[in-house]
């Protein structure tokens, strides 16, 4: 039984959601078809280029991302606060990138003095473009449509390029969003494309690793590590912290090796090893619309008002 999106997309219960998106027909969204030997791998830019550009517009940062060959993954936080902060002119900057503004907000512009109809319509168009531009619904279209577009005229078809409607998962905790984040950097390595984590292209941890061997910060279009730090935005673990575990990761996914001692971060989240790692590999479980601890699991199943839900526990 489907979902209503709007129970699966709570932000009163997290702002962070792991979401995928998956072709149908026999085309690939990027990779070799086999079959033909044509190679759709240029479609992997379009769409990291486009995931960069959605990142500079809404106010939805991007964790993690991976482009596969007929998927693709990103672990996003909803950024509602970053929204209700915009000025309007600034909603209005961001708005006009991707769409139409209506000619009305540049006839209230010249009015010297509005009446308060005038102003009141104005600010319902402001109000509902703030709202879009914290909209993960909002952003996934944006992001599914132009592909789609791209790839259907270059295919000279019509019809549908993605199955439905995109997929998402509640991460509940820091936990569930670390599960999240392992799962997408390592889904190359898992599909044997690549033996390393830093050797797969059209992830957000090549991105950070580029960025980290010219000596630069956190990508603009990423969200940032940030740690412990208190009253600064981003990921609640260190950047080194978290490479040392995806590297780590890589290793147990690719050779299944357990030389290494664990990785610290999972010392500090208080984490068993072998039934994380597990969890890791396994976070796309049919059905399973959050990931959690048992406790933020409960919770999110009282905030639901459902007598159970279906969920990953790590």
């Amino acid at each position: 039984m489907t979902i209503a999106r709007r129970q699966q997309v709570d932000l009163a219960i997290t702002p962070y959601y792991h979401c995928v998106s998956r072709c149908v027909r026999r085309s690939f969204l990027c990779g070799r078809d086999p079959l033909t030997s044509r190679s759709y791998e240029h479609r992997r830019a379009w769409l990291e280029k486009r995931i960069h550009k959605l990142a500079t517009i809404y106010c939805i940062d991007i964790c993690a991302y991976a482009v596969m060959s007929n998927h693709y993954h990103l672990v996003v936080h909803i950024n509602k606060d970053k929204a209700l902060a915009l000025s309007d002119k600034e909603v209005i900057e961001r708005w006009s990138q991707e769409h139409k503004i209506d000619p009305f907000i540049a006839q209230f512009e010249n009015l010297q003095q509005p009446n308060h109809l005038a102003l009141e319509q104005y600010h319902k168009l402001i109000e509902k473009w703030r709202e879009r531009l914290y909209s993960l619904s909002w952003m996934m279209k944006e992001l599914n449509m132009s592909i789609a577009f791209l790839a259907n005229k270059e295919d000279e078809c019509t019809g549908h390029f993605w199955e439905g409607r995109y997929k998402s998962q509640a991460l509940l905790d820091e936990k569930a969003l670390l599960a999240a984040m392992t799962y997408v950097d390592l889904n190359p390595v898992r599909a044997r494309i690549v033996e390393t984590p830093e050797d797969a292209d059209h992830t957000s941890l090549k991105l950070r690793i580029n960025a980290l061997k010219q000596n630069q910060a956190t990508p603009e279009v990423l969200y940032p590590f940030v740690g412990v730090q208190k009253n600064v935005q981003g990921l609640p673990f260190r950047l080194k912290d978290y490479l040392e575990w995806v590297d780590w990761m890589g290793k147990q996914t690719a050779f299944q090796s357990a030389e290494q001692a664990s990785p610290r971060i999972l010392e500090r989240l208080g984490i068993d090893d072998s039934h994380f790692v597990s969890t890791c590999t396994q976070i796309e479980k049919r059905g399973c619309l959050w990931i959690g601890t048992q406790s933020t699991l409960h919770t999110a199943k009282v905030s639901l008002n459902k007598q159970r839900i279906q969920g990953v526990i790590v």
